[in-house]
């Protein structure tokens, strides 16, 4: 079948696969997910409206983690289909998230500071812990060890779930835990301090700021208890220094991204938003994408399969949409519930036209380009956010080292 593994490069697929038609909607969907994080990435500064929402609210940018974390979610349902050692299983889906973990502290821990000074390094007390690849490797191996270990009980059937309740109620846990902690949890009076390396303020001396919360349940920027706990285990100086609540009205962010002294207190502090409680509903996306695989896996005809997605798409959707309404924002810094099951209903709904389109219609003329692009994900991935992409195009110049297609765009 096609590749299944996440972001990986047609690794490691599974003999009792092989023959099985291929399925390029999965290639198309990977390649659209990388397609829209290289538009969301370098076209955010030409068209703002496309970037991530500040803090409440859903923009084009806030689709594309759940979209991998969707797809990464699939691929367990189909290389795990048949396990006959568990153990042997596990090692390898263990191995296999921890390299992706660790790639991801290699791409987004630091090391590359930017296309501007093109040096690479980081200081081991600043080291960004979590990141993108971090949170789709977290999210793939709570799918996998579903898949491995919870998926061959005997037990209710629930719809096209059969045998797989124990999944939704390792979903239905996750999210209890997540809404527990998110409004259970006191946070108090916090404090940190802001040094020029990690500062956008033009000061030569650490600042130290306090912020007064001393609240429980809070969802601002300043007191949840996502933050506090990130801030507790992983510790302050390695957390994301650029989150995207900088660019609320509150903070007053120039154009030159420094936060004014003038601004809140919690303006100028980091926060991570793919931090540890946020993982826990992250790992819930990927457990639905699972469930979208078992019905590929298990369902050959294509009108049974478009429509049990369909159906599971559209529920999931207006679950989201009424926990939106009575007051659950759609928040992906934080990754609210409401934000969970209405993006991943998304990607199922996006998915399921991409099936129609590639697969069942045969459109593939349309999309090779984007299937392309998902046959080889993760060498995209690692040239898109290492930028070295950016500086080979901008090591092409003309006369001056100024005149180049990189600063010719920013101007």
């Amino acid at each position: 079948m096609a590749n299944y593994e996440l972001l990986l490069d047609g690794e490691d697929r599974p003999a009792t696969n092989r023959r099985s038609p291929r399925v390029a909607s999965l290639d198309v969907f990977r390649g659209l997910c990388i397609f829209l994080m290289m538009v969301v990435d370098y076209g955010a500064s030409i068209f703002p409206v496309i970037t991530h929402s500040p803090w409440n609210g859903v923009h084009l940018a806030d689709f594309v983690m759940p979209f991998f974390l969707f797809i990464a979610g699939v691929s367990p349902a189909l290389v795990y289909k048949k396990v006959p050692d568990r153990l042997e299983a596990t090692r390898k889906a263990v191995l296999r998230a921890l390299k992706l973990f660790f790639l991801g502290v290699i791409l987004q821990g630091g090391y590359f500071h930017g296309v501007s000074s093109m040096t690479y390094g980081v200081d081991v007390e600043r080291i960004r812990w979590l990141g993108i690849l971090q949170r789709i490797s977290i999210g793939y191996i709570v799918a996998a060890l579903c898949e491995i270990w919870l998926s061959h009980q005997t037990g209710w059937e629930i719809g096209f779930f059969k045998s797989y309740y124990s999944h939704l109620c390792v979903a239905f846990s996750l999210s209890a835990i997540y809404a527990g902690l998110l409004y259970g949890l006191y946070v108090p009076d916090w404090q940190f301090k802001v040094s020029p390396a990690t500062s956008s303020l033009p000061s030569n001396d650490s600042s130290v700021y306090m912020v007064k919360c001393s609240v429980r349940g809070d969802l601002g920027p300043a007191c949840n208890s996502a933050g506090m706990i990130d801030r507790y285990v992983l510790g302050i100086g390695h957390l994301y220094t650029k989150p995207v609540y900088k660019n609320l009205k509150e903070c007053n962010m120039t154009t030159n991204g420094e936060v004014p002294e003038s601004s809140p207190s919690w303006c100028h502090a980091p926060f991570d938003p793919e931090g540890i409680l946020s993982s826990l509903t992250a790992a819930v996306t990927c457990i639905i994408g699972l469930q979208y695989g078992h019905v590929l896996a298990q369902l050959q005809d294509h009108k049974r399969r478009l429509e049990s997605w369909s159906l599971f798409s559209v529920s999931i959707f207006g679950i989201g949409l009424f926990l939106a309404f009575i007051g659950i924002p759609l928040n992906k810094s934080l990754y609210t519930i409401s934000y969970m099951l209405t993006t991943s209903a998304s990607a199922g709904i996006t998915f399921c036209i991409l099936y129609l389109l590639v697969d069942v219609y045969g459109f593939r003329s349309l999309t090779f380009v984007l299937e392309w692009m998902g046959m080889h994900s993760l060498s995209i991935f690692v040239l898109v956010s290492s930028n070295l992409a950016i500086i080979a195009i901008q090591g092409l110049y003309f006369h001056d080292r100024k005149n180049n297609i990189v600063s010719i765009v920013h101007r």
